[in-house]
């Protein structure tokens, strides 16, 4: 019975050896994905850094003004300025839809006693 139960508790620590073994590597491989998408995501900030001042250097005003007046004849563009914009006053806002009447209004009239 003793040589039955060491035999089991030897396969038991066996087991519990290759066990833990096995979760090392897996554990090792998840830790060398997880450094190789960080290193990733570094070089993705670093292309959308570059890309970002890219985009600034491309739209700078006097860039653009340039572009404008040399395609005005084909895309007749012109600098926007404030008058291109209505007053608050000029905006024509509509009513509110109070639909058709259909009965009659009363209007009472006060009359003041003496």
């Amino acid at each position: 019975m003793k040589n039955l139960f060491l035999g089991c508790l030897v396969v038991t620590v066996m087991g519990l050896a290759f066990w833990g073994y096995t979760e090392n590597y897996a554990t090792k491989g998840s830790l060398d994905k997880i450094a190789q998408l960080n290193e990733e995501i570094g070089l993705a900030h670093s292309r959308l850094r570059v890309l970002n001042a890219e985009w600034a250097y491309l739209n700078r005003p006097e860039r653009l003004l340039q572009l404008v007046n040399a395609n005005f004849d084909d895309l007749r563009l012109l600098q926007l300025t404030s008058d291109h914009f209505a007053r608050l006053e000029q905006i024509p806002y509509p009513g509110p839809d109070l639909g058709p009447i259909t009965e009659p209004i009363e209007v009472m009239n006060r009359e003041t006693s003496p």
